[in-house]
């Protein structure tokens, strides 16, 4: 099922089917400020699992997942002074930062270090489902499950992935471009892969 929302006024009723989808252990596919991706509540372990399988992804590379805003990524990460800053500057935008995880986070989503990856994407959908569903979702981008190729439209989406998704929203045209990705473990940014957004304050 395809469902239109507007993409800078999302319409609250439609963000709550979009929620009752994923409390009830669906996955969805949804826009951000780069890619579409695909995802699925936080806490549900066995939906994790599906995406995991979809992807055909190994459980050393864990997914990133989205927040509402600073105070919500402090709950489910260490954050520092240094770090709050620099993310404050830059979020809402299209930045993954790789920062340890606390101990709400679960296991499946954490690296060998217990890193992880955080999203606050400048996208109105996004953030409304987050803050409706009252708790992080997974983000991984939308790709054909053999060719890896990024599926770039809910059309598309619903052709190749269909089988597997339970809804998909058509929130229009996304940039096509991935998050940069930038570590502030210890303190000490590194800029772990270059992609939408500006990362020179870290090359200085």
């Amino acid at each position: 099922m395809i469902l239109e929302i507007n993409p800078q006024h999302p319409e609250p009723r439609k963000i709550k089917q979009v929620v009752d989808v994923l409390t009830k252990g669906g996955i969805i596919a949804y826009p951000t400020d780069t890619y579409y991706g695909i995802g699925c509540d936080l806490f549900n372990k066995a939906t994790i699992e599906k995406i995991y399988q979809l992807k055909r992804r190994s459980h050393v590379e864990p997914f990133s997942f989205i927040c509402s805003d600073l105070k919500n990524i402090s709950e489910y990460a260490q954050v520092t002074n240094y770090a709050y800053k620099t993310m404050k500057r830059l979020l809402p935008g299209p930045y993954t930062f790789v920062l340890e995880g606390s101990r709400l986070v679960p296991k499946i989503m954490l690296s060998k270090r217990h890193t992880l990856g955080i999203r606050v994407p400048d996208s109105p959908i996004c953030l409304a489902v987050v803050q409706d569903l009252g708790h992080p979702v997974i983000n991984t981008s939308a790709t054909h499950p053999e060719t890896r190729e990024i599926l770039s439209t809910p059309q598309e989406i619903k052709e190749k992935l269909g089988h597997a998704v339970d809804l998909i929203i058509d929130g229009g045209a996304v940039p096509g471009r991935p998050s940069s990705v930038i570590s502030l473990i210890g303190d000490t940014p590194e800029v772990l892969r270059e992609g939408g957004g500006d990362v020179s304050i870290f090359k200085t």
